[in-house]
């Protein structure tokens, strides 16, 4: 085979596995697992952290928390797993990460196996940048946290975070790590994809916003009825 048949097979496995996993709810399993509840059925009716934590309490949210970190960093390292089998000659560079990530966000939020209905994967994207690019990681998550400690809203944060992210992306690779100006353009497009997601799942938040009838976050966690 040629090199570039190669690599675009090496890219198709990685899409397929990065959004299999991604469809791995962990909210819907740890829910589940622990308390024999949907979380869909109650709250928000999101199969996200927030959601969890504010019905379930804190041991089925910290499992969502720790899923969903980890599928983003398996999805990341199974591709790049395969791209160094089947294309060895080509170094592992942020591309195949932020490639993997849109397929496991993607997944995460059309899962195949919950009906292609999931969470908002603003979680899944953290992880997938922590493995990627850490120092924009170190940089998003405090802004991320900020934000809400301004606003009291998860969703202004997250989706403040996804829009700010491909701006970070392009100016440290570009003026930061020198990466030149095509693969700073081409990560930071795969990037824009990935926060285009996030905020289009938020758009239930944006019209809960505008009405005045979102939730403010709050580390006490609601009754599962609630």
């Amino acid at each position: 085979m040629t090199f570039t048949v190669k690599l675009i097979i090496s890219l198709l496995i990685s899409a397929v596995i990065s959004y299999l996993i991604g469809g791995l709810n962990s909210a819907i399993i740890s829910v589940k697992l622990l308390e024999g509840e949907d979380i869909r059925k109650h709250g928000s009716g999101n199969a996200g952290l927030t959601n969890t934590l504010r019905c379930f309490g804190k041991a089925p949210a910290i499992c969502t928390l720790i899923g969903d970190l980890g599928k983003g960093v398996v999805a990341v390292l199974l591709s790049k797993l395969v791209l160094s089998l089947l294309v060895p000659s080509l170094e592992f560079t942020a591309f195949i990460g932020y490639f993997a990530g849109i397929f496991c966000i993607f997944g995460h939020v059309f899962p195949i196996y919950y009906g292609f209905k999931g969470g908002k994967g603003a979680l899944v994207a953290s992880s997938i940048l922590l493995v990627v690019d850490p120092i924009c990681f170190c940089i998003i998550i405090p802004f991320f946290i900020l934000v809400i400690i301004i606003t009291k809203y998860v969703s202004v944060g997250s989706m403040t975070a996804a829009a700010v992210y491909p701006f970070l992306t392009f100016a440290l690779q570009y003026f930061a790590y020198g990466w030149g100006l095509r693969n700073s353009l081409v990560d930071s497009v795969l990037v824009m994809v990935t926060g285009a997601i996030i905020i289009y799942m938020h758009k239930e938040n944006i019209k809960r916003l505008k009405e005045g009838t979102e939730n403010k976050f709050s580390v006490k966690s609601k009754s599962k009825k609630s």
